[in-house]
């Protein structure tokens, strides 16, 4: 098999499982391990997929415009729920997304609310809004806009936060809460320590993916606000781990 088609089918094979190992790919398309780690180097070299111990994860971090299409409906039911639980006065930190940046459509009017984030798209919509507006500094992935790094999660610690959404790349079968990115892991984290209330707000294109970094489980959040419908396997980790969900299609949580 020659190298580019082999390596097309390594990329096809790490999106459909979310990762590969070496002496998986080897086996599979016949070739010694010391080929496949090659092929990782070459992928991960062009941003096709991440090296991880062992294997590789597919490239999952997304345009900021093919973002913005992509099940527009759910993010919409989402963010119209969570703008019902920012009241007036609240400080309210909005993590970098294209959910979080509808659920900013729909709060810059409440009254006298802060609004701190690390999504510049953000930042430029609520300057055109009443909310005080605090902008993170960092460094800046541009594919997506948003801020991340030691200077971002530094500039967060000395805040707290009333209530806090926050999006992910992916969650794992586990209901692992990943992404691509290491700083992005660390801020993401470290600032729904400092949130009274955090919402994870994911739609259902989210869920069952692997990415490589991961950042907490879905208990560290005081619920989650989705349109996924679970599986009887989810559903037994939802009630061991007593993890709160909001599914905008149904009034109640669990």
């Amino acid at each position: 098999m020659l190298a580019a088609k082999r390596q097309a089918r390594i990329i096809e094979l790490a999106q459909q499982n979310g990762s590969v190992q070496v002496e998986e790919l080897a086996r599979e398309l016949n070739v010694s391990a010391m080929t496949i780690r090659r092929d990782l180097l070459k992928l991960e070299e062009t941003g096709r997929i991440e090296r991880c111990h062992g294997g590789a994860v597919a490239k999952q971090e997304v345009s900021y415009e093919d973002k913005q299409i992509r099940n527009m409906r759910e993010k919409n039911k989402i963010a119209e729920r969570c703008a019902g639980l920012v009241s007036p006065g609240d400080t309210v930190f909005l993590d970098a997304g294209t959910t979080t940046y509808e659920i900013a459509k729909r709060i810059g009017s409440v009254q006298g609310i802060t609004i701190v984030t690390n999504d510049l798209e953000i930042a430029q919509l609520m300057n055109q809004s009443s909310a005080e507006l605090f902008v993170c500094g960092g460094r800046m992935q541009k594919s997506t806009g948003s801020m991340m790094g030691y200077y971002a999660t530094g500039f967060l610690q000395d805040f707290r936060f009333d209530v806090g959404f926050f999006g992910a790349a992916s969650i794992s079968g586990r209901l692992e809460v990943m992404t691509p990115t290491v700083d992005k892991a660390f801020l993401k984290r470290e600032t729904a320590r400092r949130c009274e209330k955090a919402y994870l707000v994911v739609d259902h294109s989210k869920f069952g993916r692997q990415s490589m970094v991961k950042i907490n489980g879905l208990s560290d959040y005081t619920a989650v606000v989705t349109d996924r419908e679970f599986t009887p396997e989810e559903e037994e980790i939802i009630v061991r781990d007593k993890i709160v969900i909001m599914n905008v299609y149904r009034r109640t949580g669990k």
